[in-house]
């Protein structure tokens, strides 16, 4: 059984999430993580200062279901199954010593799977004290007087043929990505109640969300009933890479990229259970993760009772959507998905001017029907007007040129070449040297002045109310007004 039960699929980082989740429900406020690397003799520690418990308390804490998933918990208790500390461990190594400190009086337990196997798995022998040579975990707690501390040495799972140094460091480093996520509620803000270092190293929480960025969308919070307790959400669609710097892009990207971490965040008492997926929902076939939406990121808040509803797993890092809910929720995703498309396909581009406030005319226009999609040249951009207006007798050859560029547009090498670079191509001059701009709105304003009749300040108005110009509108701004004489 105990065996089986190693293959639940924790990786290291939700196991030791696991284990930590214990800590914050002993009222712990510091929990040190620490990695030693010693060949086979290589070992982890997790030690905290929370409450610690007594020789009965420890004993209980080391059965395999100590306790039934439908006792009522605690607000403050982040555990189910009483399973997580057993299965946690396990799935990592094959020998587990737990010492606690309570009131200054320590204990300690461990299991040895090695020593069960030996006597032939016929009993399940509980072990006092650490094993020879470990009797240095005795006394890691000594200066505090009270906390736990919880060993996993024999790491066969972790320690696996090949496996050297410089991959602990690697393994180290997604841990560390990874309680950053899952803890971040707990060890952000000034209000923070939890702090986590890893060999030392202090871990820094991650928002998903990015809160405190000024180009960062949010939906009003919004509380769902339900019958396992209200559901809140909020939505969120975080900046287009070109409103980001280079690090504060690489660091919103999260543990496994932006693409991967797009979705539904599912909390329950602000730990996180699943961070990056859309759940199942979609209308028809399940959405799948696509370049398109990977700004879409949807918080979700779920209650102590609600586990059994949303099908919370052992491990604590999957959910399924409860019925009652999902038209909700599918409808808020849909919306959430639509905006972050219209931000990676406008790289993060207001469609309003950003002085007037008014719909900027767009040079190209998609068109839908029973076909599918089509892009045409917007004949109302000023740019195309003013072709056509002076075009005279060479109308039906600007237009024939026009329809030839619309049916040769490269879509399919557009679309290859935005998912090789996970990135939407350069435009409106942003890759161009900034006389090409200055060149081509010289044009323009001059043309607006001189054969459109408006005055210099009703031609400004113009260009900043016409992609791509509206992006720039202190460039727009500087252009000089134009003597009469020149009109």
């Amino acid at each position: 059984m105990i065996e089986a039960l190693r293959g639940l699929g924790y990786s290291t980082s939700t196991a030791l999430a696991d284990l930590i989740d214990n800590s914050v429900a002993a009222g712990a406020s510091q929990v040190d993580v620490s990695f030693t690397w010693a060949g086979a003799a290589s070992r982890v520690i997790i030690a905290d200062n929370g409450s610690g418990m007594t020789a009965d308390q420890l004993e209980k804490a080391m059965r395999l279901g100590d306790r039934s998933p439908l006792e009522p918990r605690l607000p403050g208790d982040l555990g189910r199954f009483g399973l997580g500390l057993k299965t946690a461990s396990f799935s990592q190594c094959r020998r587990l010593t737990v010492v606690s400190c309570r009131q200054g009086t320590t204990a300690c337990l461990r299991w040895d799977l090695d020593e069960i196997a030996a006597a032939g798995g016929r009993d399940w022998e509980l072990l006092e004290g650490p094993a020879p040579g470990s009797e240095d975990l005795l006394t890691l707690l000594a200066s505090t007087g009270h906390g736990t501390l919880v060993a996993w040495e024999v790491l066969d799972r972790l320690l696996t043929p090949g496996f050297r140094e410089q991959d602990l460091l690697d393994l180290i480093d997604r841990v560390e990505r990874h309680l950053a996520m899952v803890f971040h509620l707990y060890m952000e803000g000034p209000r923070a109640r939890l702090r986590i270092t890893l060999n030392g190293s202090r871990v820094r929480p991650w928002d998903p969300f990015m809160t405190d960025h000024r180009d960062t969308w949010s939906s009003p919070e919004e509380r769902i009933a339900s019958s396992s307790g209200p559901v809140t959400v909020q939505a969120h669609v975080l900046p287009h890479k070109d409103r980001l710097d280079a690090r504060t892009y690489e660091d919103a990207a999260g543990p496994d990229g932006w693409t991967a971490q797009q979705g539904f965040y599912v909390y329950r008492q602000e730990r996180l259970l699943l961070g990056g997926s859309w759940l199942g929902l979609g209308r028809g076939r399940s959405w799948t993760k696509e370049e398109a939406h990977r700004l879409a990121r949807i918080r979700v808040e779920i209650g102590n009772a609600s586990d059994a509803a949303w099908k919370i797993d052992i491990r604590k890092s999957t959910a399924r959507l409860p019925v009652e809910v999902r038209s909700k929720l599918t409808a808020l995703a849909e919306d959430t998905r639509n905006r972050a498309r219209r931000v990676f396909a406008w790289r993060g581009k207001n469609l309003a001017g950003r002085v007037t406030g008014q719909p900027v005319v767009q040079a190209w226009a998609a068109i839908h029907n029973s076909d599918g999609v089509r892009y045409r040249i917007d004949e109302q951009h000023p740019a195309v007007a003013a072709v056509l207006q002076q075009a005279n007798e060479l109308v039906p050859l600007v237009r024939a040129m026009l329809r030839v560029v619309e049916e040769t547009m490269p879509v399919q090498r557009i679309w290859l070449d935005t998912a090789e670079a996970k990135d939407t191509p350069r435009t409106g001059f942003t890759a161009g040297p900034p006389a090409e701009l200055h060149q081509v709105l010289d044009v323009m304003y001059r043309n607006l002045v001189r054969r459109r009749g408006l005055t210099s300040s009703e031609a400004r108005q113009r260009l900043l109310l016409a992609e791509p110009f509206d992006a720039y509108p202190d460039v727009v701004a500087a252009l000089p007004d134009l003597p009469p004489s020149e009109i």
